[in-house]
């Protein structure tokens, strides 16, 4: 047999998307252009899907490419046009031309819910994708977008779907130009661009979208920027965006500092401000002032930008370390408030050291009123550093020489006494350089020079009076103890300090959290970012490479089944002490998350529990009543004690067919709320013209002051003619309620980008804006005159019928007292292009 190898698996296709900053900006146009120059060149492109919505330029561009014919599908009495998935995996090409990414398919058997899954089956095939989305469909702006237009988005796609794509483009327009390619009917049909320019495409409206697309891509592009960084070991300062990062002392220049740093960001379009506070434990944050802190934290927000607060022992490395991190172009920092004579005897401060260690980084050293005077900043000699360690021993043995060689110039003026008092100022000098160790090395040369020097015999070891020796032996035991308890002192001192700055630390930890907005990602970063690390991960247990105590982590528990660990450098032991602290921060969010998503899922529960109370609470009246109506008048024509006449039969008669019709429609609104509530409604959509709705609905009403205005000649919209007719029922009927004797209600109905809106106006008292959300609630009657009659069901089914059919329901302010409720539905051929026919039937009517 021969020997047969499997091929090699094809490589994933790539994906570009072309991002637009609204409809209409050209994204398909684009697209086809970029098709025939690859065309041009050889490559096999083929159009897999492409919408030209009638647009005479799209279809002209469309000439000349290969295109798979479309799969036309049956649903709900219409047919539709979709991408052919099998078709072009079949075809094989490769670049497939895919319009609509955040598209959702008509339902079918084998059929993907969204055309965004057909693009990652043609992908995984190895086929190159090219395709089009709009700023407004991306999941996270989904909210902000109908802020911002009033119009809500049925289809979204999610953000990480797009940012996963190999090339992202924005394709851009000016306001204005957008707006005369609208006149011009480049865009829409002629009788939409009026309500077109009037809503959707506000000048107003269009700035901002812009502004959102250029945002989101700019924020793609920092992320592509730091992995090729990542990747490829690059450790200097790329200027791609102005960062300035100001250092704060908690003293009270800082005020002046931020509002220089802020004032150098806005020089440059989109620069970030970030302040920083070093917690250092050599005893910089001794002199600290809390309060000038919070106050300058607040300015920082204030201004836009971030707050951070890092520890390290080495102030100036720390900033720079930080600043590279951030990615930082410019490092903003105020001029020493020590004085000339401080400088001189402490050495280089902070600022030079920075200055010195910042390569590529702008060095701001910006005056203040509190330069050279003030609270001195202490040096970094006030620590047991590697020259200190140095400078110990060397002034143990020098100092005390040096002392000799004076003191032999004075002999015979100068006692003895005195001789050793100096000797001993020498020695506790020479302990609070280098320490204990420094200090007995400068006692045993002190006390073999005063024995040579100045102890009779001169000149020799030998001791003649008995009681030089013992003062010798007190001199170097008194040294020795004075010694230790100065470098007691200073270790004391020094672990003081370390205590403010962790405690300092954890505080503005915990404003952070007190203040709200730290998310458990939130804390991962700032953690992160304190200590100075590559990364901080929260894992369910620790990893293989963490248990190998040679791989660089630090692992700590972060509460039940949590672990948080942190790459990057070796943390000391009081570092841990504060990592434990921030570790457990984490778990309580951990913790807190875990609560919150147990509350979510009860809250259905208490939802339904409140729901079966207020069922029960009404069915205890409204049913009973229209029940006992209809039972005591059907009772009394049953009775043969009684003759009647034929108007009272008939008046008896209607009673009891009145009753039982009100009846009948209570239930049927309950049942249909039932259906709703469960996903278990059935509809058949279709193109349902207005004219065959309105006269129905309103037959269905007792005779009342109902007004209908002037219908312009309105395109049919896609919904399901019965339920349509319950809707408009329930809402006439409500506004009558409401509405004064004398006056009238009002129906009118309107096209606005591609949507058709039904409004009933009424004159009543209106509706505060707060009590709105509670307006569609099951059981509600707000404002209702008589509390008496009705379940208060109809605008809630109305609201989740609406909804049932892609619709929306609305209430407006009526101009001159009033409220107006607004159904909007979307007219058929605009859905049948955009698919807004995925019909979700497990809408809920929330409660």
């Amino acid at each position: 047999m021969s020997d047969v190898r499997p091929g090699p698996e094809p490589r994933p296709g790539r994906l570009k998307v072309y991002l637009g900053a609204a409809p209409g900006v050209g994204k398909t146009c684009r697209m086809l252009d970029e098709a025939h120059r690859r065309a041009a060149r050889g490559t096999d492109v083929v159009v897999a899907f492409v919408e030209s919505h009638g647009r005479p330029h799209t279809e002209r561009m469309l000439a000349g490419l290969e295109t798979v014919p479309t799969a036309q599908l049956p649903y709900r009495g219409g047919v539709f046009a979709e991408l052919d998935l099998d078709a072009v995996l079949a075809r094989r090409p490769r670049v497939a031309l895919v319009d609509d990414l955040a598209h959702t398919n008509v339902p079918g058997p084998g059929r993907n819910p969204g055309r965004r899954q057909d693009v990652e089956r043609l992908l995984v095939a190895g086929i190159d994708v090219i395709t089009t989305v709009d700023v407004q469909h991306l999941a996270s702006l989904k909210d902000v977008v109908e802020k911002i237009t009033g119009v809500p988005q049925p289809e979204t796609v999610p953000d990480e779907v797009v940012r996963r794509a190999h090339q992202i483009e924005l394709v851009d327009m000016e306001p204005e130009g957008l707006r005369r390619r609208m006149a011009h009917g480049n865009i829409h049909p002629p009788e939409k661009i009026d309500a077109a320019l009037a809503h959707y495409f506000r000048p107003g409206n269009l700035t901002a979208l812009r502004q959102l697309a250029l945002l989101w891509v700019a924020d793609r592009v920092d992320d592509a920027l730091t992995s090729y960084r990542a990747e490829h070991a690059i450790g200097g300062v790329w200027e791609t965006r102005e960062r300035v990062v100001v250092a704060l002392t908690g003293g009270p220049e800082g005020d002046t500092l931020v509002r220089r740093a802020a004032r150098i960001a806005d020089r440059s379009s989109g620069g970030d401000l970030l302040a920083v506070h070093v917690s250092r434990g050599d005893g910089l944050a001794a002199g600290v002032s809390h309060a000038s802190l919070a106050r300058q934290r607040r300015l920082v927000e204030d201004l836009g930008g971030s707050y951070h607060s890092v520890v390290g022992d080495d102030v100036a490395r720390t900033l720079v370390e930080f600043a590279r991190a951030e990615d930082a172009t410019q490092l903003v920092l105020g001029t020493s408030r020590r004085g000339r004579w401080e400088r001189m005897l402490t050495g280089p401060g902070t600022g030079e050291t920075v200055t010195a260690l910042s390569a590529d980084i702008d060095v701001h050293r910006v005056t203040h009123e509190r330069a050279g005077r003030g609270i001195p900043l202490p040096s970094r000699r006030r620590t047991l550093s590697t020259g200190r360690l140095v400078a110990g021993p060397v002034a143990g043995l020098v100092l005390p020489l040096l002392l000799t060689a004076v003191l032999a110039q004075v002999r015979g003026t100068v006692s003895l006494t005195s001789e050793v008092l100096l000797f001993l100022l020498t020695v506790v000098g020479v302990a609070c350089i280098g320490g204990v160790a420094s200090a007995v090395i400068a006692s045993v040369t002190a006390s073999l020079l005063l024995n040579y020097w100045f102890v009779p015999p001169v000149g020799q070891f030998t001791l003649e009076d008995p009681n030089a020796l013992i003062a010798l032996g007190v001199f170097a035991v008194v040294a020795a103890t004075v010694a230790a308890v100065v470098d007691r002192s200073l270790r004391l001192s020094r672990r003081a300090a370390r205590a403010t700055a962790e405690a300092e630390t954890m505080s503005s930890l915990a404003g952070s959290i007190v203040r709200g907005g730290q998310t458990i990602p939130a804390l991962l970063e700032r953690t992160r970012e304190t200590f100075g690390m590559a990364t901080a991960e929260l894992l369910d247990e620790p990893s293989e490479r963490s248990r190998d105590r040679a791989g660089g982590a630090t692992v700590v528990p972060a509460g039940p089944g949590a672990f948080l660990e942190l790459r990057g450098r070796t943390l000391s032991s009081s570092e841990r002490r504060v990592l434990a602290a921030f570790a457990a921060h984490v778990g309580s969010a951990v913790e807190r998350a875990r609560l919150v998503e147990a509350a979510a899922e009860v809250e259905p529960v208490r939802a339904a529990d409140r729901m079966r109370t207020a069922l029960l609470r009404a069915v205890g009246h409204d049913l009973r009543t229209p029940l006992a109506a209809g039972w005591a008048a059907v009772t009394s024509l049953r009775s043969r004690d009684v003759e009647f006449s034929a108007e009272d039969r008939d008046e008896l008669l209607a009673t009891a067919d009145e009753s039982m019709a009100k009846l009948n429609r209570l239930i049927e609104n309950l049942l249909d709320l039932s259906r709703l509530e469960a996903g278990a409604l059935t509809l058949n959509l279709r193109p349902t013209a207005l004219e065959e709705v309105l006269p129905v609905a309103l037959d269905a009403l007792p005779a009342g002051p109902v007004a209908v205005g002037p219908l312009e000649e309105l395109p049919a919209v896609l919904a399901d003619p019965p339920l349509l007719e319950r809707v408009i029922a329930n809402l006439v009927s409500n506004a009558a309620r409401h509405t004064p004797p004398g006056a009238r209600v009002l129906l009118t109905a309107s096209v606005l980008a591609g949507r058709v809106e039904i409004r009933v106006v009424d004159r009543g008292p209106g509706l505060p804006p707060a009590d709105r959300d509670r307006l569609f609630e099951p059981f509600q009657r707000l404002g209702d005159t008589d509390n008496t009659t009705g379940l208060g069901l109809g605008l809630a089914l109305s609201r989740g019928l609406t909804e049932a059919m892609n619709g929306t329901l609305n209430p407006e302010d009526t101009p001159g007292g009033g409220l107006t409720m607004v159904v909007s539905l979307p007219v058929a051929q605009q859905a049948e292009a955009t698919d807004t026919t995925d019909t979700t039937m497990g809408r809920h009517v929330r409660s």
